[in-house]
């Protein structure tokens, strides 16, 4: 486990001493701050708290997307700047007097945080969700932390093709439970309601016409797995009844059966819907909505997330042909990231899939793959990037008090985030797009970290 550390300079250098020997003796290395390298997690030392070391945490940590501990000296130290450091991307805060072995804290910490990083660049999640923007990653890390490390039921919430499901089956992929069982789907919008009962409960020979044969139901087969049901906000009232009960006490009868059987299953839930609305209006149970949202993921919709286009593109051509290294031209690029996707990812799926049935290879994909139906027109406005959405974000920055200043400067840092993103990492091709030289973006980059030492 290695970190870097930064030390503010009211810390003098005996306190240093002292905290740097504590750490080394809880098995933590560690490096000087100017030597770290990206996504390398770090330590910042502070003793009073100012506008300053919240500045210097948003800097350090792109917003959250890296992981730094802020720890104060003493509580005093600290006051009541906790929600302060969190909201300018610290993952974890506290004071060093708040127990005896605070390095010890952190070394546990940071053998989670290694462990679930090495699982996010895993193949398994990589081929899973793809995905590169900060607040993606943030949402991956959550998502691995809970498949690998609890067993707690959990509400994914989603518009349609989110890849709520894709979800569901990592989290089951991840359970390292002993003699894990299967990952059972029901969609529960397709559920006929005459035989639900034995959608879920299964039946014995005779329970009604036509069942010639006994039948295990959803319970039965997710025993020892993970049973996902797909939109719960359909079911109806009397079936969510019968749901909780199961859920809570974890048996069941079939249906025309008298024997109470056990099962043992991780429930995950998906919806499209508001289900708190949903529970205000009195089409979901109460009892049923907390019972089920133990954890509650909520999935960006993909125009949220207009980075990540580029290499989720990437991906559906790999699945398309496997075999070849295809690249796209310039114009099919950039029409794929300007497009909207009502239907989110699962969208994009399809038009990029409709694009490779029309790719007779070899070379580049161009504008003549693209069908004639999906072809942009007059009057589309896809040039347009200053839209409502871009107005709605300013507008929620005004109104949590943000400053000019520092709206700017989050377009400029996100600007260059999605560029050097999307050029693989490199910076002159980055440059490029922005419009600046390579000096200048290299510059820009390495300002705020030149400000920070200066401290």
């Amino acid at each position: 486990m290695t970190v870097w550390i930064h030390f503010l300079p009211s810390i003098d250098a005996s306190s240093q001493t002292r905290l740097t020997r504590a750490l080394a003796e809880a098995g933590v290395s560690f490096h000087d701050f100017g030597e770290r390298q990206a996504f390398d997690p770090g330590i910042v030392f502070f003793g009073t708290l100012t506008d300053e070391v919240c500045e210097l945490i948003h800097s350090v940590t792109h917003g959250g997307f890296e992981r730094v501990f802020a720890i104060a000296l003493s509580g005093s130290d600290l006051a009541k700047g906790t929600w302060g450091l969190l909201q300018a991307g610290a993952s974890e805060v506290f004071a060093w007097d708040h127990s005896s072995k605070p390095a010890l804290e952190i070394a546990a910490r940071l053998e989670r945080w290694e462990s679930i990083d090495r699982l996010v660049e895993s193949p398994l999640v990589q081929q899973t969700l793809i995905g590169g923007g900060g607040a993606w990653k943030r949402m991956v890390r959550r998502i691995v932390e809970l498949g690998r490390y609890t067993v707690a039921d959990l509400l994914v919430i989603g518009e349609t093709g989110t890849g709520k499901e894709l979800v569901a089956r990592l989290v089951h992929d991840l359970d390292v439970r002993e003699n894990r069982g299967e990952l059972v789907v029901l969609d529960c919008s397709t559920i006929v309601p005459e035989l639900s009962g034995s959608e879920f409960f299964g039946h014995e020979r005779g329970a009604f016409t036509g069942a010639s044969q006994a039948r295990d139901g959803a319970f039965a087969l997710a025993n020892r797995g993970t049973l996902f049901l797909d939109e719960v906000g359909e079911l109806p009232l009397s079936l969510q009844g019968q749901l909780l009960r199961v859920i809570q006490e974890r048996t069941y009868k079939r249906v025309g059966g008298n024997t109470w059987h056990s099962t043992d299953f991780r429930l995950v839930c998906a919806t499209h819907r508001d289900l708190l609305e949903a529970v205000r209006q009195g089409t979901f149970r109460h009892d049923l909505y907390y019972r089920i949202a133990s954890w509650t993921l909520k999935l960006p919709p993909l125009r949220e997330r207009m980075q990540d286009i580029p290499r989720l593109v990437r991906h559906f051509v790999r699945q398309a042909q496997p075999d070849a290294n295809l690249e796209l031209d310039q114009a099919v690029s950039e029409y794929l990231v300007n497009r909207d996707y009502p239907g989110n990812i699962r969208e994009l799926r399809q038009v990029v899939m409709r694009i490779m049935d029309r790719h007779p290879g070899p070379g580049p994909i161009t504008v003549g793959d693209i069908p004639e139906e999906e072809r942009p027109g007059a009057g589309h406005g896809w040039d347009e990037w200053c839209d409502e959405s871009f107005g709605r974000a300013i507008h929620r920055a005004l109104s949590s008090g943000v400053r000019l200043k520092d709206i700017g400067r989050a377009a400029e840092e996100i600007a260059v985030s999605i560029a050097v993103s999307e050029e693989n990492g490199s910076l002159q091709r980055a440059a490029s797009r922005l419009g600046v030289t390579d000096r200048a973006l290299q510059m820009r980059r390495a300002h705020g970290n030149r400000t920070l030492r200066s401290n």
